[in-house]
């Protein structure tokens, strides 16, 4: 298998072998924005920067929502009411 291709040398790859490699990543990457958005979009009162964590989650496709999960979560809103 060649390694290095050319512009003119990309419609000679054989995409049959190589859809099943690249499809489970894309789905991965689909599902963690999706499930991301939808978790934002639930919280979105309590949630500080809504904006800005939806270009991060959709701009910054695998590691985008990953940042959200880990930090964002933890930004609440100081005025939202809490159980106690």
């Amino acid at each position: 298998m060649k390694l290095h291709y050319g512009f003119d040398n990309i419609s000679k790859i054989d995409w049959s072998s190589i859809l099943p490699i690249i499809i489970p990543f894309l789905l991965v990457g689909f599902l963690l924005i999706l499930v991301a958005l939808v978790d934002l979009y639930r919280h979105r009162t309590t949630r500080e920067n809504v904006l800005i964590w939806t270009i991060v989650i959709v701009f910054f496709n695998t590691i985008g929502p990953i940042l959200y999960f880990v930090i964002g979560r933890k930004d609440v809103n100081k005025h939202a009411t809490r159980n106690q």
